[in-house]
């Protein structure tokens, strides 16, 4: 199984040393993080994080962000989760054992309301 959370990061390098500069000084990358196995520790980022396929606290986000890169973070963006079939059906099967968790009555609702189409199955 292989699953990854997909960010456009937008970062800012402010360097340390008096009379240096950079230009530009703002840059823009993708960011990776590895989904967590479903029901393992970790799993439900997704649901603390995000909501309908956006950041749904971005300023906290873009802190954890900077933490993770050591630069200045200008801003976040949820692009997709990107997974094999084996993962998203392992996903599937976990959120339907516990709709309760989510509030919803289908597996298609929890992932909508999270992720919003922004799921990409690699073959």
């Amino acid at each position: 199984m292989d699953a990854r959370y997909v960010f456009a990061v937008r970062f800012r390098l402010e360097p340390a040393t008096e009379g240096v500069s950079v230009a530009p000084d703002e840059f823009e990358t993708r960011l990776s993080r590895g989904a967590d196995p479903p029901g393992e520790d970790g799993w439900l980022f997704f649901r603390d994080n995000l909501w309908r396929g956006e950041i749904n606290d971005e300023r906290h986000f873009r802190r954890l962000t900077e933490q993770a890169l050591g630069a200045t973070v200008v801003s976040v963006e949820y692009r997709a989760l990107e997974t094999d079939e084996e993962y998203l059906a392992a996903l599937r099967d976990e959120i339907r054992d516990d709709l309760g968790t989510f509030r919803a009555d289908s597996v298609s609702e929890v992932l909508n309301k999270y992720l919003g189409s922004s799921i990409e199955v690699q073959k």
